[in-house]
């Protein structure tokens, strides 16, 4: 009875085994002819040149592509469900497989269900350099749908001539009646601190602010800005809007006065991938043109390039990143370009360059990565309209994680060697 006992026991197993191995089979007889990834208001055909959407990380996309070609795999589309699901944050990641163009060929859909709120806490920027010292922001965003609302505190003395702190407000609707068209409105409140050597040079220059030299440090500042993104091609997006700025002078006495100005940005990217390489190209132009048209004290027109190139083989990154910039009229401290701080001429100090930074500018970086060990170079210039341009340089070594960075960099110049430590993240 034992022995019959266990017979039965073998042959279910047997039989279990066999059904299941059957599922299996019939599963890979069937060879994926495409997968398609779809969102909240948007879809990318893998197959059809969706393998350079950014919307899902470089990995991952990799990966989704890999299954073109290869046999239907339940437990591999799990995987990808699930990695997708952390990407997005989703609340569900459903898959489904549908009948393909020709026998014996399927088409896989995920379809990411988003959750209808969230709230996210992020640190934009966090980072500490030898000559500036602490820089940081914080930020709290709540979604809903496709509108997302955001406040934050930053304190930043590292980007612009002065060192500003205060609140911003953001509100961004991703897709405004098409996902090809975003809004964006953005509030912020400053108030300023000044390094002495820029106060210096700027009452040194008083006399001379109507031939087009900056105005006064002023107290606090305030900007509104409304802005509509149009994407043209999903390489290609234009920004338009408006930025109404205004800000309280400290001396003689207190006063407003205001930067209104038209802005436009135009961007392109552009990623190509095959089995060894990435190479990614980003290029954009920046305009802001304040009028007395829109009521503005100051008329004037500022203008940036930037074009900045990626190779990445294996662990190697190599990147040259080029930028540059002119301003015609007479523009506020805010808008003045600066070299010398945490991402330009590093190891050089922004207030030893030009204490109220220039109104032309010239920047170039070439970068090797390889793992986490980081190797730059810097060369670049400021200076004003009439003035003679004077290239610097600067090199340094660190370490980098994602946008992470430690980082030690020296100023190229005859005399003695004066290092820059810096440290911290910014996006």
């Amino acid at each position: 009875m034992k022995y019959a006992w266990l017979g039965c026991l073998l042959f279910g197993g047997l039989l279990f085994g066999g059904t299941q191995d059957s599922e299996f089979n019939v599963n890979t007889r069937y060879t994926v002819e495409n997968v398609v990834v779809s969102g909240d208001g948007w879809t990318t055909d893998v197959g059809a040149g969706g393998a350079s959407d950014e919307r899902i990380s470089s990995g991952l996309r990799k990966d989704i592509a890999a299954l073109i070609g290869e046999k239907l795999n339940p437990t591999v589309l799990d995987e990808m469900a699930r990695r997708l699901r952390k990407e997005f944050h989703a609340r569900t990641v459903e898959q489904r497989v549908l009948r393909g163009k020709s026998p014996d060929y399927v088409q896989v859909v995920f379809e990411v269900k988003l959750r209808p709120t969230r709230f996210d806490i992020s640190v934009p920027k966090f980072l500490y350099s030898g000559k500036q010292g602490w820089s940081g922001a914080v930020e709290g965003t709540a979604t809903v749908k496709q509108n997302g609302f955001t406040l934050g505190l930053v304190s930043d003395g590292d980007e612009l001539v002065e060192r500003y702190a205060g609140i911003v407000a953001r509100y961004e609707n991703t897709r405004l009646g098409t996902d090809r068209v975003h809004f964006r409105f953005a509030f912020e409140s400053y108030h300023e601190q000044w390094n002495s050597n820029t106060v210096d040079r700027a009452d040194a220059t008083q006399e001379r602010t109507q031939a087009g030299m900056p105005v006064l440090p002023y107290r606090a500042r305030q900007n509104f800005e409304p802005e509509v993104t149009f994407v043209l091609s999903r390489p290609l997006t234009l920004s338009v809007g408006t930025s109404f700025q205004r800000f309280q002078e400290q001396f003689p006495a207190a006063q407003t006065e205001s930067a209104n100005a038209f802005v436009t940005t135009l961007r392109y990217h552009r990623r190509l991938e095959d089995s060894e390489n990435q190479q990614d190209l980003d290029a954009g132009y920046n305009l802001r043109a304040a009028t007395r048209i829109l009521g503005s004290d100051f008329a004037y027109a500022r203008h940036r390039w930037e074009l900045r190139y990626m190779l990445t083989h294996g662990k190697s990154v190599v990147i040259d990143d080029l930028t540059s910039g002119m301003i015609t009229g007479r523009a506020p401290l805010f808008e003045r370009f600066v070299l010398g701080n945490s991402s330009t001429l590093r190891g050089w100090n922004k207030y030893e360059l030009d204490p109220l930074g220039g109104n032309r500018m010239v920047h170039n970086t070439v970068e090797y990565r390889y793992g986490v060990f980081q190797l730059f170079y810097d060369s670049g210039a400021i200076w004003d309209d009439g003035e003679a341009a004077v290239v610097r340089h600067s090199a340094g070594v660190g370490l980098r994680q994602g946008n992470f960075s430690l980082a030690v960099a020296f100023p190229i110049r005859e005399g003695h060697i004066d290092p820059i430590f810096m440290v911290g993240m910014n996006y």
